[in-house]
């Protein structure tokens, strides 16, 4: 028994180990791919590119493995029954769970490997990959800027723009800045049409073209007073270009060996997670009682609930409107229509806050969980592919090569699903993490009682019958009919 178990493990191995680099090579490229335009030309050393590389394949080290096991134990079961050979070790009353034994340990081993990486490796890797990715992006500040929120990175200047375009991505559209310079708030304005970055190499100085805009600076005296306010309120322009220096220098000078993050929530451990979560929980949950509490006061709750009784002591109407004249009358629902205004201004950005800290939340928590369920994804893929394999009686690259890619699309996506509702609350953490695997287990389980009796995928016999038996009594009617 021990050399078919050395056999079977040759089987499964040797295309294990080549599919895994094959795949492994195809997701980094994928990465550097994406990568290219913030480090492609921007004075980066093949040193430091080399390391992204290396940190790359660290982060999808973890994704390469359930393709790995999945497409090997295909082609492994594939090529055993093509050959034959598995229909002469069932002629020895050796069955397939007894068969499949050595495969299913060093699958399990492969994933407690999984397991070991995606709680150490990966976030380790994630961690050197973000922070060396960003540390690029701030030796080309025009790569950093991101279209369609305030960009706060550049000191003393928020930026914000609809579109970055342009080969080096040094063009902009539609153009918002804040000059923080004087440090006393957002007293200097400029809008823009468009806009166009200008740095180079080296330089302590990033040029900010602006086209087709409008300036609009605030004055600030010395000493406050109505006077002095009266005579300059602010300054305003319209302007075709205009062109100013930002000082650059904290960028250019950054190291690229700066880890400036290390909290988020892929970088880390399981144990650093388990840890986290229920301090943001707590977080969580006294802010939702403070916004409520704030709520409760803004609309004097507290003082209309104390005086409900109050009118009793007067000879008032009922209706309150109608104790006071008309003037009074507009004051008062020109107050309530205010408060009401800011009422609902205050609940609209609150709930936005409310759902940004929730979604956060919920990203840690099913970090959490999806690293656990993930990591069995190596067992429960190899129990589809080996019985599978053994079904379809077909070995070599291309036809398990699709059906692995197939089923990993599916067990992807429906992982991906999952992960997108945990994420907007519509599921709990644990139920979208664990979907996928919920998922793939009575289809692993379907595959592998159908391999150890011998059956195929589907019994075409159960489709066939009801036609045969219609053609049959057709046939029959047929014949009476003639007769």
């Amino acid at each position: 028994m021990k050399i078919l178990d050395k056999y079977l493990l040759k089987s499964f191995l040797v295309p294990f180990f080549a599919t895994f680099l094959i795949i492994l090579f195809v997701l980094v490229m994928q990465a550097l791919w994406m990568a290219f335009d913030s480090i492609a030309g921007k004075g980066i050393g093949l040193f430091f590119i080399f390391k992204f590389l290396y940190y790359t394949a660290l982060v999808v080290s973890s994704q390469a493995l359930p393709i790995a096991v999945l497409l090997s134990s295909i082609m492994a079961l594939g090529n055993l029954s093509e050959n034959y050979e598995f229909a002469a070790i069932k002629s020895a009353n050796i069955s397939l769970m007894r068969m499949m034994r050595p495969l299913i340990i060093l699958t399990l081993l492969i994933s407690i490997l999984n397991f070991l990486s995606l709680n150490y490796v990966f976030p380790y890797a994630t961690l050197k990959q973000k922070n060396l990715t960003n540390n690029i992006k701030k030796k080309t500040p025009a790569l950093a800027l991101i279209p369609g929120s305030f960009n706060t990175e550049i000191p003393n200047y928020q930026i914000k723009f609809d579109e970055k375009y342009g080969e080096n991505q040094n063009l902009l559209k539609k153009v918002l800045i804040y000059d923080l310079s004087s440090k006393k708030g957002n007293k200097k304005i400029i809008t823009a049409q468009n806009g166009k970055i200008i740095s180079e190499e080296g330089s302590k100085y990033m040029t900010l073209v602006l086209y087709d805009g409008f300036y609009h600076e605030e004055f600030i005296p010395k000493r406050r007073n109505v006077n002095n306010m009266n005579k300059m309120p602010a300054s305003n322009a319209t302007f075709e270009e205009y062109s100013f220096n930002i000082d650059i220098s904290k960028f250019s000078d950054d190291d690229l060996e700066e880890e400036k993050y290390t909290k988020i929530q892929n970088m880390l451990s399981l144990a650093q997670l388990k840890d986290t979560i229920p301090t943001m929980k707590i977080s969580y949950d006294e802010y939702l009682t403070s916004k409520s509490t704030s709520i409760y006061l803004k609309v004097n709750a507290k003082e209309l609930y104390s005086q409900t009784d109050s009118i009793e002591n007067y000879k008032l109407d009922t209706v309150l409107l109608n104790n006071y004249d008309l003037k009074g009358k507009i004051s008062v629902l020109d107050r309530a229509i205010s408060n009401v205004k800011t009422t609902n201004k205050n609940l609209t950005t609150d709930t936005k806050s409310i759902q940004w800290k929730r979604k956060k939340l919920n990203l840690y928590d099913i970090e959490y969980h999806n690293r656990i369920a993930f990591s069995l994804s190596c067992l429960i893929l190899f129990f589809i592919g080996a019985p599978l394999g053994s079904i379809i009686r077909k070995g070599g690259f291309g036809l398990p090569m699709i059906l692995a890619i197939s089923i990993y699309v599916i067990y992807f996506f429906a992982n991906t699903f999952g992960r997108n509702l945990a994420e907007e609350s519509s599921l709990s953490a644990i139920v979208g993490s664990w979907i996928s695997t919920i998922a793939m287990v009575p289809f692993a389980f379907f595959l592998t009682r159908r391999a150890s009796k011998g059956m195929g995928l589907f019994n075409i016999d159960v489709f066939l019958s009801p036609i045969t038996k219609l053609l049959k009594k057709s046939k029959s009617l047929n014949s009476s009919f003639v007769k």
